[in-house]
């Protein structure tokens, strides 16, 4: 039995972590308010926010009941628990390895490297300027997407989606870091069953409604 509360979900637009988060609530068909912070000016180091999230960090999902969960891949986990339709992640253990790999090889290999404290720290400390940045980001980026393109394109399991024809986690990281890349000018030509994915999820309602264009934040 699906676990029914008001959700307030606690974000800003052009994060990836929150445009993923946003996706898979809308999936799940699940409706939420939204609290936007602005991370370039501290928004969520204030000591209200750091109630809410004492890692001062963006997504946060909120419950009626006061509940308050953090780390997206761990809501989105806690999405499949307690709203298992449409499920987003496959019934065979096989297949939610995989497409757990996929995600976290986005989620965790490239988010934490190119995320917004390490891109402030490298400015801030070690005097990188934006070209030095931008290198930075891409790099991190075509080092993950090569492996991901090879996979993606050798496996069977690949269907119009990252595993088969329905969207799942990996299509949620996939999509929300495509956005993050267009930020920083990396071109996702070079990754043409990425792009297909890509373009794909992007023509889904529940994709298109939580890219960062479309929040009422957009800046």
């Amino acid at each position: 039995m699906a676990l029914t509360l008001t959700l307030t979900l606690h974000n800003f637009f052009r994060s990836s972590t929150s445009t993923r988060l946003r996706a898979a609530l809308n999936l799940k068909g699940l409706e939420y308010d939204q609290i936007a912070y602005v991370l370039r000016k501290g928004e969520t180091r204030t000591p209200d926010y750091l109630k809410i999230n004492p890692q001062g960090l963006v997504p946060s999902l909120e419950r009626e009941d006061g509940k308050v969960l953090t780390q997206s891949l761990a809501i989105i986990e806690w999405l499949e628990e307690t709203h298992p339709e449409p499920a987003l992640l496959p019934k065979d253990a096989d297949g939610r390895a995989r497409v757990r790999a996929l995600a976290q090889m986005i989620a965790l290999e490239i988010h934490p490297l190119n995320n917004l404290r390490v891109l402030s720290y490298l400015a801030e400390h070690l005097g990188a300027d934006e070209a030095a940045l931008q290198a930075w980001f891409a790099h991190w980026v075509r080092t993950t997407f090569d492996a991901l393109e090879t996979m993606l394109a050798r496996d069977a399991e690949t269907g119009q989606f990252c595993h088969g024809d329905t969207p799942g986690l990996a299509d949620l990281c996939l999509y929300a870091q495509v956005w993050n890349n267009k930020r920083f000018e990396v071109d996702i030509a070079t990754w043409p069953v990425i792009a297909g994915i890509f373009a794909r999820l992007d023509a889904l309602p529940a994709f298109r409604d939580a890219a960062p264009p479309n929040q009422p934040d957009t800046a």
